[in-house]
């Protein structure tokens, strides 16, 4: 895989907290725990993290998450809807907190976002221009979700963006294979193994 020589990356994993992989989150019928369980995920993320540390790239944990009184709440939305109902995605409760078999730690970044979009309404277009980075490499679930929403938002402001495709999971393989061919278009879909940034 050929990039450009020299490249300022940063690792971003979206949301994977419990109320989205954990088998005992609000969201597993959606078919994400079983997902990520089958294909290791989570222990590349781990992997993946390891790298990135030894490489003094810089970690950004993204979480989706609504206020107790939920309000930054979309009502209308097909996705998100059902979440007061059934009292999903509370900040500061078990459900928000990114699943405790990922190595985070209080030095990487933590960013909370109310919509799919990592960059809608969050700090997070402010942290990368700190950082100064110009390459994305991504992972999160789901993969045609949160993963291709962050992606298009972060060509459009024109940064070079990988998806880690061994650190993204869906509801299905459809949905998955899917969002990494429509990923292709603009971004290089690679293993983690394979982006010389990390290896």
């Amino acid at each position: 895989m050929k990039g450009k020589t020299m490249t300022k990356p940063v690792l971003i994993l979206l949301d994977f907290i419990n109320e989205v992989v954990d088998e005992k989150g609000k969201f597993a019928g959606k078919g994400y725990p079983a997902f990520v369980k089958a294909h290791g995920v989570l222990h590349n993320v781990n992997a993946t993290i390891a790298k990135a540390r030894g490489k003094n790239i810089p970690i950004i944990f993204v979480r989706v998450g609504f206020s107790p009184d939920y309000r930054e709440w979309p009502e209308a939305s097909l996705l998100f809807g059902t979440a007061k109902k059934f009292g999903a995605l509370q900040i500061g409760t078990w459900a928000t907190e990114v699943h405790s078999s990922i190595n985070k730690v209080d030095a990487d970044f933590l960013i909370t976002k109310h919509r799919v979009s990592a960059f809608y309404a969050t700090s997070l277009e402010a942290v990368l221009r700190t950082l100064k980075v110009d390459t994305i490499l991504l992972g999160g679930v789901a993969t045609d979700l949160v993963v291709q929403s962050t992606a298009r938002d972060a060509h459009d402001r024109d940064y070079r963006v990988v998806v880690l495709e061994d650190l993204c999971g869906a509801g299905s393989e459809e949905d998955h294979a899917s969002a990494l061919r429509t990923l292709a278009k603009i971004a290089i879909v690679a293993k983690s193994t394979e982006v010389p940034e990390l290896n």
